[in-house]
């Protein structure tokens, strides 16, 4: 079969991606190229993008596919206006969202800053699709997939409506204080199972819903290698990080010690691990709300983490956020 007309059956990037070996020459140009198609396809990209990519890679040729000495001063510069600005916005294009997302928006968060979207080409229509592509963020706790092992820490919750919510939820020293604390146990969680461990992003903002109320989450997201066996040893690399480390705290030994004295029953299933395996990848996740039936009736149980700079008062009304069903009209008594 010719090469157009497999191309031709092809369904999708990592479809096509699947006959390019990584070790080809221009293998992350030609993932570059799939990823600019597959965000036309989603309403992101505006045709002219794919035009506008095409001239960028044939300049890229011209160079010989290295970057300037000028663009990197011009690089270096730019990032340093952006460090020193007191009302840093990052400008992207559509082009950018189709090979960055994640790198840009992981920016913004480091900045503390806004990311401003600019279309030449705009419609209604690509407003939303922009929007939904930004709002695509996972809060799965661990996932594993192509010999990836990633888990997501999620600490800081804030009222979505408060003014200037997202500004005081990552400037609040406890929470962030918190949060670093959990990234670097997961960090060294992770480091039991896997190797090349990296944070890929720190403490960004996303947007969940609880009941009517809107909350947003901080999280973070660290990824290890793991050995292409892993599947033979699911079992045990789930029981080497076990109890999650943004249940347990740190140290985890003591702190479950501890836990284990002061609290006057067991927990069950609560804080407990579940997911799912399709024979190619995990996903599981940590049960932190949770709905208990028992001889007396329906507990519903959440919690919250303590540490010496806690307010007390502030960590009771987070909770009462988090447990919205279906004691919601209780908490209003």
């Amino acid at each position: 079969m010719g090469s157009y007309k497999l191309f031709k059956l092809l369904k999708n990037k990592s479809d096509i991606m699947t006959f390019v070996p990584k070790t080809h020459p221009r293998y992350k140009s030609l993932l570059n190229r799939e990823k600019v198609v597959e965000a036309l396809d989603k309403g992101i990209l505006a045709k002219a993008g794919l035009t506008a990519h095409g001239r960028g890679e044939a300049f890229d040729y011209l160079i010989g596919e290295e970057t300037t000495d000028i663009a990197l001063k011009s690089i270096k510069a730019s990032a340093a206006m952006l460090v020193l600005a007191e009302n840093p916005v990052v400008s992207i294009n559509g082009n950018t969202i189709a090979l960055a997302k994640d790198e840009i928006v992981q920016l913004a968060e480091e900045l503390n800053g806004k990311i401003e979207v600019n279309l030449f080409y705009r419609t209604k229509e690509r407003e939303e699709n922009i929007k939904k592509a930004f709002e695509e963020d996972s809060n799965i706790k661990e996932k594993i997939e192509d010999n990836k092992i990633s888990t997501y820490p999620m600490k800081g919750t804030i009222d979505a409506k408060i003014k200037n919510a997202k500004e005081k939820i990552l400037s609040d020293k406890k929470e962030m204080s918190e949060h670093t604390m959990v990234v670097d146990l997961l960090r060294n969680d992770l480091g039991i199972v896997a190797k090349n461990i990296r944070v890929e992003k720190f403490r960004y903002v996303e947007k969940i819903k609880a009941g009517e109320k809107e909350l947003l989450q901080v999280s973070s997201k660290i990824t290890g290698d793991l050995d292409e066996n892993w599947h033979e040893k699911l079992g045990d690399i789930l029981k080497a990080m076990l109890p999650a480390g943004s249940i347990s705290g740190t140290p985890k030994k003591k702190t479950v010690e501890i836990i284990k004295r002061v609290e006057n029953y067991k927990r069950g299933f609560f804080t407990g691990v579940f997911g799912y395996y399709d024979g190619k990848s995990l996903d599981s996740a940590v049960m932190i709300r949770f709905i208990e039936k028992t001889k007396d009736g329906y507990i519903y149980k959440s919690g919250g983490g303590i540490t010496i700079d806690s307010d007390e008062v502030s960590e009771y009304e987070e909770m009462k956020d988090k447990v919205y069903l279906p004691l919601k009209e209780s908490f209003n008594a």
